[in-house]
């Protein structure tokens, strides 16, 4: 088949079949019961409806998509269906992502084969760095800086990459020195960049990296820096925050958990009690915007959710799924609140075909996903 052939076809993948039949079994029962009355006529054959529950596997890790969108320069930005477009080039932030997944992947496998994409990646990051020590973000296939990067906000793309290089040094035992030297060089000279950070995303990501930074080896110039983050987040949320609106701004838009996950960072670093309280609190009012009797449904990329206004029903991006997923997991292991792990759980699922179409995001014969869930 080709691949616009399977793009059609995928609302019929096995996946996609066995989540329609389970979801018509369970509409079958509770009809049942409805008619019969009672539970017990249909205990034999369906249990009470409300029992059935889809439990979905959780599939092997697949790097393929990751491994075919990288050539010998970096990741490619786009692909078309599961064909990396060379023609979109490539950017910055795509590569401190994928830098970051590669260092969990070699964690927790220890594939050797994996320290030649972060050296890939990394060196990616170095050639966009400026002599200022900030980074363009745009490069075309000719690596070739283009037009886009004076057109384009790219605060957050440098805040995402010192996330990626802190959490690249934060794995100091596992990595090779030289690639330790490189990022720790690269980082360094981008650190008089972060007290000019006023984005509140972009602040959040690089107090996640210096974060992670300081897990590697301590250092007071970031400790420093963190705090003068995190205090510019408080001010924000103090500035905004009311009794129904616990949060930073006055409006949820994109990678919404980015901002009490650096709060929480924030805590573990300094032991500041407001860090704290202002982390559970606003993380606590996000899950209560996104999370339903249906399971997640993340921000709409089309509608943000401003104040006092209704959440749009379509445009739900994996990334922010992914984002929220990576934050659940640091709460839980920072509070031990069995709920964080629960909505953890729920949140992958979203990916697996838990979610409002009932259709697999995450492609398990590519190792990709598709960009977002709109409304059919």
């Amino acid at each position: 088949f080709s691949s616009g052939t399977l793009q059609r076809i995928a609302p019929t993948a096995w996946e996609n079949a066995a989540i329609a039949h389970a979801l018509l079994f369970h509409s079958i029962a509770g009809q049942t019961n409805r008619v019969n009355g009672t539970a017990a006529n249909t205990k034999a054959l369906f249990y009470r409806s409300e029992n059935i529950s889809l439990q979905y596997r959780l599939p092997p890790i697949n790097l393929a998509h990751l491994k075919k969108m990288t050539t010998d320069v970096g990741i490619i930005q786009f692909s078309k269906i599961n064909q990396p477009d060379i023609d979109s080039g490539y950017t910055v932030d795509d590569n401190a992502r994928a830098m970051i997944a590669m260092c969990m992947h070699y964690e927790l496998t220890g594939d050797e084969g994996d320290v030649e994409y972060l050296r890939t990646y990394l060196n990616f990051i170095k050639y966009c760095q400026q002599p200022e020590g900030n980074f363009l973000n745009y490069v075309d296939q000719k690596q070739r800086f283009t037009e886009q990067n004076n057109a384009t906000n790219l605060a957050d793309a440098n805040g995402r990459t010192i996330w990626a290089l802190g959490y690249l040094l934060s794995r100091r035992a596992l990595l090779p020195a030289d690639l330790l030297a490189t990022a720790e060089g690269v980082l360094q000279q981008a650190l008089p960049r972060i007290k000019m950070m006023h984005s509140t995303r972009a602040m959040a990501f690089a107090l996640k990296g210096l974060y992670y930074c300081n897990l590697g080896k301590k250092s007071p110039e970031n400790s420093s820096l963190i705090k003068i983050l995190a205090d510019r987040l408080v001010q924000m949320y103090r500035h905004e925050s009311e009794q129904d609106w616990q949060w930073y701004e006055s409006y949820l838009t994109y990678a919404n958990s980015i901002l009490p996950e650096a709060m929480l960072y924030a805590w573990l670093e300094t032991g500041n009690l407001a860090y704290k309280d202002i982390a559970l609190s606003s993380f606590d009012f996000l899950l209560a915007q996104t999370f339903n009797k249906n399971g997640i449904e993340v921000i709409s990329n089309k509608n943000w959710l401003h104040k006092g206004q209704e959440a749009g029903p379509v445009g739900e991006q994996p990334i922010d799924v992914a984002y929220t997923i990576l934050a659940l997991s640091q709460f839980y292991d920072a509070f031990q609140n069995e709920e964080y792990r629960k909505k953890m759980k729920t949140a992958f699922n979203w990916f697996l075909g838990d979610n409002r179409l009932h259709q697999i995001i995450y492609n398990p014969c590519t190792g990709g996903c598709y960009d977002g869930l709109e409304e059919t």
